[in-house]
């Protein structure tokens, strides 16, 4: 079974990774590391990246300007969205690559921790979802500390992102983690009893 794990920015969605990594020995393929390496030099996506968006993305030691290119599709819709069309299709070949070779070692539960599950309706790499969310007062405060961002800045993040209820609607599975670590690791295990994974 795999198992899609994906909740917005600073709701606590890698908390519940660890959880499944450390405590319940899952293997799990993160996006967002997946999403580090395919633009890594050397990396055909990179490449794309410096033809879209110029060679002043690209730092002194051939990696990405992470910040600055952050800096630019935030604000802007169209280029975030240029952007999509470059690094996704890398990210979601790497995935599949990474779920078949765990898959084929005899894993019988692989986890992918996928941001933008829902928005890039990547639901076809998965079997069942869990939406791991927090009050908005919550994730904001959260990603203000963590980020460093102004409240507006911390907003705008916010927003980029697909409605959190509209998410909690279409998964499987609910994890709030708006309390303890505790609290939600009972969720979580709850959540594996039921689908047989304990």
């Amino acid at each position: 079974m795999i198992i899609g794990l994906t909740g917005n920015i600073a709701t606590g969605k890698s908390t519940i990774s660890n959880l499944l990594k450390e405590q319940y020995q899952l293997p799990v393929i993160d996006a967002d590391i997946v999403a580090r390496q395919v633009v890594e030099p050397g990396e055909h996506a990179l490449e794309e990246i410096k033809d879209t968006f110029g060679e002043e993305l690209i730092l002194e030691d051939g990696t990405l300007n992470r910040k600055q290119l952050g800096a630019i599709i935030f604000q802007d819709e169209a280029k975030r969205a240029q952007l999509n069309k470059i690094v996704h299709p890398a990210i979601r070949e790497r995935m599949q690559r990474e779920k078949e070779e765990l898959v084929q070692a005899g894993h019988p539960f692989v986890v992918m921790d996928i941001p933008l599950l829902f928005e890039n309706n990547l639901t076809y790499l998965v079997d069942k979802t869990i939406v791991v969310y927090t009050s908005p007062t919550i994730q904001l405060q959260r990603l203000m500390k963590r980020n460093q961002l102004t409240e507006q800045e911390a907003t705008d993040r916010m927003n980029s992102q697909m409605d959190m209820e509209k998410k909690r609607q279409l998964a499987d599975a609910i994890i709030d983690n708006s309390g303890t670590i505790a609290q939600s690791e009972q969720q979580l295990s709850a959540i594996l009893k039921m689908w047989n994974m304990l």
